[in-house]
């Protein structure tokens, strides 16, 4: 049936081709950004190999047999120039395209320093003092997390205020992974906060909120995961969107800036907090029109 259905133009395949992923790490680079270039092409799907830890002519030899078996496009962090050379070659016998995936930024670097590379693999994952920023700042997010302790508030870079899904806790573990120690605080319908707004002052708080349908068709999935299909105000439109229009205007008395987080992905949102937490700290106004809600706007 499929095969007739795409005969007819009704079904469309996706386009596969093999995506070899070369690096003397672990990786994480060129996975990161291979992803981000091949999301920009509709209809593509990438058949992903990941050659992971590759420092010795053998295992180079390993990945040109490999790329033999599955031709294909080959991204490559290699920092050690032998091994980059041996792996070009190979792949220009076999007539498959290479990328430096570093090499113009080495290069620009290197010619805008007047320095050259140190062409250690993996030293961006040395023990240096922001890997410990960030596992403090992850075990603060834990700590902090969906309210809990409220009394040491003052240590965080920033505090997250808003509804039940509007992605606190996962922008909260985003941003620890840039070194922010981040906590959130639930709104509850008809109930106070669960710290006073005048413990809250001399901090950086945010606002998240979503639209009322948005909020709904989240708190539904959430719901059929846990198997409860009991109706509540929580699904409730009606009551969610009084509850959308009550946490705007939390937010207002405040003079806490807002984000709306329904059309934002996690990335998103956390790209957003970081440049208002810029300006926070540069004593500016940060309340940006571009990236927040005008707080004096009730509309759902």
């Amino acid at each position: 049936m499929e095969v007739f259905l795409e005969a007819c133009g009704l079904v469309e395949r996706m386009k596969r081709f093999d995506l070899h992923l070369v690096s003397d790490s672990t990786g994480e680079t060129v996975i990161t950004m291979a992803r981000a270039a091949v999301s920009q092409y509709d209809g593509v799907e990438a058949v992903e190999h990941l050659w992971s830890m590759v420092r010795t002519r053998h295992q180079v030899e390993q990945v040109i047999a490999g790329v033999s078996a599955h031709p294909g496009i080959v991204l490559f962090t290699l920092v050690d120039s032998d091994l980059r050379r041996l792996l070009e070659n190979g792949c220009r016998d076999l007539r498959v395209p290479t990328v430096r995936v570093l090499e113009p930024v080495l290069s620009v670097l290197g010619v805008y320093l007047g320095l050259e590379s140190r062409a250690e693999p993996g030293r961006q994952h040395a023990l240096d003092a922001g890997y410990f920023s960030r596992i403090d700042a992850m075990q603060f997010v834990l700590d902090h997390d969906d309210g809990q302790m409220t009394d040491d508030l003052h240590r965080a870079d920033v505090v997250l205020v808003g509804p039940s899904r509007t992605s606190k806790t996962p922008t909260c573990f985003y941003l620890a992974n840039r070194g922010i120690k981040a906590a959130n605080v639930p709104i509850v319908p008809e109930m106070p906060l669960s710290i006073d707004p005048v413990k809250l002052e001399g901090c950086f708080v945010i606002g998240l909120i979503a639209s009322a349908d948005r909020l709904v068709q989240v708190r539904r999935n959430r719901l059929q995961l846990l198997n409860e299909e009991t109706e509540t105000n929580y699904v409730d439109l009606p009551s969610v969107r009084e509850e959308v229009i009550a946490a705007r205007r939390t937010y207002a008395a405040n003079a806490w800036p807002m984000i709306d987080v329904t059309r934002r992905s996690i990335e998103e949102v956390a790209a957003a907090i970081l440049q208002l937490h810029s300006r926070y700290l540069g004593k500016e106004d940060f309340i940006d029109p571009a990236e927040t809600c005008a707080p004096s706007s009730f509309e759902t």
